[in-house]
C-alpha cells in the first residue's frame, strides 16, 4: 500500500507559522466565497497542496438548494450515504443522498462522502466498504471516501464492548477495501476520539485523518483546532450557516485540494434523483383509511412553505389511505394513484363522520368572528408557518402577509382553541396562524 505524503499541516509548529498559515488561510476563504470553480472530469486527477473549504451534509440539512452554495464558494462537500444501524445492523441508504451527489456534482462542487458504521468485525466493515463503492460508482468521488464510527460507548449500541484494537482493525478493514475499489479511505473522529479511543497510530500510517474539533469560534483562521495529532482535514464547527442550506452544516477545511475532478467508475448514467421531502421530519409509518373531516388540501411537501405547492383538495366522504404520520402534525396520504401530504388534525378515520353546520372547522372559519382567549406568552414556528391577515385558509380574502422561521420569535397575544388559530404580533402588526404549528419559547 502506498504511504500518503504527510500533508503540511501535521502538527508540531510553531505559533508564529500557525499565524502566518492563519493569515494566508483567511485570504483564501475570502476568494473561494467570491468564486465557483467548475472543472471538467478527468482521468488522471493530481492532489494539490492548497487550502479547499467545504461542508458535510446529511438528510438532516433537508432539501439543499446546490446552486447557491456553489455561488458561495464551497470547494467541495463530503455527503452522507449511508449508516448501519446502531442496533439492527441494517445497512441503509441516506434518503438524500444520490440528491446530494447529483446537485454537488452538477454545480462543480467537489464529492467526497462518508458512512456510518457499527460494524462489529471486519468482515462487516469490508461489507459496508463494498455496499458504498457501489453505491458512489456512477457519481465522481474527488475527495476521499470516509469511514465514521461513533457512539461504541452507548449499551443500545451493537458495538458496545468492543476494545479500540477491535474497532481499529474494522475501521482499517473498511479503508483497506474501499482503496481496492479505487478510492481514497480517510478516517473520521473526534479530537477527544482520536487521543483516547482509537489506534490512530495506526491509521494515520496509510490514510488521511478527519478531525472533528468545536474550538469555539467559526473562523478557522482565528481560531485553530487544538489537536496537536497528523490530521488533513478539520471540521471546526457543527453550526455554520451557508446560504442555500436552511439548517445548521458543518464547515471544513481540507489542507489539500485537486486540479480536476475524477471520472465516475461506473460510465453508465445514473438514474435522476429527487430530494426526500420528508427528510427533515420523523414520520412513523402506517396504514389506514382516512376522508377529511370537511375539506383540506394535500400537498406536495408537508409544510406551507413556497415549496408545497396544493395539488388537490380533498373533501369528506372522499377515502384515502394515510401511510405514515410525523409528530409535527403532517399526515402522509395516497390518493387516486398519488402521494400527497395533509394537516393530520383535519382528517378523521371515521369515513362515516358528517360535520355539523354548528361544528367548528378550522378551515372553514367563513366570517371573521372568531373569538380569542387573551394570552401573553413568546412562540416560534415548529418550523415554518404562514401569517394571515384573518384567521382562515379559504375565505378569497385571507392573504399570506409574512412567513414566521424557526427561531423567529413573536408574542402571542390571543389563542382559540375551537378552531385553532393564534393571534400574534409581527413587526408590528396583528396577524392569524394555524396554532398546531407554533411551539412556545421558554
Amino acid at each position: 500500500m502506498k504511504k500518503k505524503k504527510k500533508s503540511k499541516y501535521d502538527g508540531g509548529y510553531s505559533l508564529g507559522q500557525k499565524l502566518r498559515m492563519g493569515l494566508v488561510l483567511c485570504v483564501l476563504l475570502t476568494a473561494a466565497a467570491l468564486v465557483s470553480f467548475q472543472f471538467l472530469t478527468a482521468e488522471r486527477v493530481r492532489e494539490t497542496e492548497e487550502f479547499t473549504t467545504g461542508i458535510d451534509v446529511a438528510k438532516y440539512q433537508g432539501t439543499i438548494d446546490w446552486a447557491k452554495a456553489a455561488d458561495y464558494g464551497v470547494d467541495f462537500a463530503m455527503v452522507r450515504v449511508g449508516y448501519r444501524g446502531m442496533g439492527d445492523g441494517v445497512i441503509t441508504a441516506d434518503s438524500n443522498a444520490r440528491y446530494n451527489m447529483q446537485e454537488a456534482q452538477k454545480y462543480g462542487i467537489k464529492l467526497g462522502v462518508y458512512f456510518f458504521s457499527t460494524a462489529v468485525s471486519e468482515e462487516e466493515a469490508r461489507e459496508e466498504a463494498d455496499w458504498v463503492a457501489d453505491y458512489i460508482s456512477q457519481y465522481a468521488i474527488t475527495y476521499p471516501v470516509a469511514y465514521d464510527c461513533e457512539g461504541y460507548a452507548d449499551p443500545d449500541s451493537r458495538q458496545y464492548g468492543m476494545n479500540l484494537v477491535d474497532r481499529t482493525d474494522a475501521a482499517l478493514a473498511f479503508l483497506q477495501a474501499i482503496e481496492k475499489r479505487g478510492y481514497e479511505g480517510m478516517f473520521y473522529a473526534s479530537k477527544n476520539e482520536l487521543e483516547n479511543s482509537w489506534e490512530t497510530a495506526r491509521i494515520q500510517r496509510d490514510y488521511k485523518i478527519w478531525v472533528a474539533q468545536y474550538s469555539g469560534g467559526v473562523d478557522p483562521a482565528l481560531d485553530r483546532s487544538s489537536y496537536e495529532g497528523e490530521h488533513q482535514m478539520w471540521q471546526y464547527t457543527a453550526e455554520g450557516s451557508i446560504p442555500g442550506i436552511s439548517q445548521n452544516v458543518d464547515l471544513n477545511i481540507a489542507y489539500f485540494g485537486y486540479d480536476g475532478i475524477r471520472q465516475p467508475k461506473n460510465k453508465e448514467v445514473p438514474e435522476e434523483a429527487f430530494p426526500d421531502v420528508e427528510a427533515l421530519m420523523d414520520f412513523t409509518e402506517i396504514s389506514e383509511q382516512v376522508t377529511a373531516k370537511e375539506e383540506t388540501n394535500l400537498r406536495s411537501h408537508p409544510s406551507q412553505g413556497e415549496e408545497s405547492v396544493v395539488l388537490y383538495t380533498l373533501k369528506n366522504g372522499e377515502v384515502a389511505t394515510r401511510t405514515a404520520v410525523s409528530d409535527s402534525g403532517w399526515s402522509r396520504v395516497e390518493f387516486n394513484g398519488g402521494i400527497y401530504y395533509a394537516v393530520s388534525n383535519f382528517l378523521t378515520t371515521d369515513l362515516s363522520y358528517t360535520p355539523t353546520p354548528t361544528e367548528p372547522q378550522i378551515q372553514d372559519d367563513t366570517e371573521f368572528d372568531t373569538e380569542f382567549t387573551e394570552v401573553n406568552d413568546r412562540v416560534t414556528a415548529k418550523e415554518l408557518v404562514n401569517l394571515r391577515n384573518i384567521p382562515s385558509v379559504t375565505r378569497e380574502d385571507s392573504v399570506v402577509v409574512a412567513q414566521l422561521t424557526h427561531g423567529e420569535v413573536v408574542t402571542r397575544t390571543g389563542i382559540n382553541e375551537d378552531v385553532g388559530w393564534s393571534r400574534v404580533i409581527f413587526e408590528g402588526k396583528t396577524l392569524y396562524c394555524v396554532t398546531q404549528y407554533l411551539e412556545i419559547v421558554e
